[in-house]
């Protein structure tokens, strides 16, 4: 799984206040808002469409804000991204190679975990270059585009590297994982 190993500085009391109540602030309904439920819809088609293509599960996650918890500590989407890989199972695929694309609208911060399988093939610039291009849609409004933007672009690299029609050795395609993308 992709890692960030750099260590920030603990935030000043008043930064630390305006991120308790930036994350108190945004609930349900403003993802449901960026995400309608059409939209909720059409990105889980898009996500079994893509998968009919490759062995690799892609799971899509959007959280208004973090718990409490990781807000006291101050942890980082980043923290928060690698707990929801192990909880909706996205490290538990057979090639190893499923994907997360996480999207923390209170610190407006994307982050796309990838299991060893996938990301030995794939070097860490590319998945970095690739939530940035997401930012940008998401900067116009267009959040839905953004996370088609990216299904995609992970599709892409999942097809290059574990297409569904592998061979006699590859495995039998299944679906590991839900499609619809998970709204916290």
């Amino acid at each position: 799984m992709t890692t960030n190993t750099s260590q920030t500085p603990r935030p000043g009391l008043m930064a630390r206040l305006a991120r308790l109540w930036r994350h108190r602030w945004h609930d349900e309904h403003d993802v449901r808002r960026l995400l309608p439920p059409e939209a909720v819809e059409r990105l889980g088609r898009r996500v079994a469409a893509s998968e009919a293509r490759h062995t690799g599960q892609v799971r899509i996650c959007v959280e208004a804000g973090l718990p409490w918890s990781y807000i006291r500590r101050s942890a980082s989407a980043r923290d928060r991204a690698v707990t929801l890989f192990g909880k909706l199972r996205v490290w538990d695929t057979a090639q190893n190679n499923g994907v997360l694309i996480y999207l923390l609208v209170a610190d407006h911060a994307i982050e796309i975990l990838a299991d060893r399988g996938i990301d030995a093939h794939v070097d860490a610039a590319e998945w970095a270059a690739m939530a940035q291009r997401m930012k940008g849609a998401f900067r116009e409004g267009r959040f839905e585009d953004g996370l088609t933007q990216a299904l995609e672009e992970v599709s892409a690299l999942l097809v290059a590297h574990f297409p569904a029609d592998g061979g006699a050795e590859a495995p039998r395609r299944m679906n590991e994982l839900p499609d619809l993308p998970v709204l916290l």
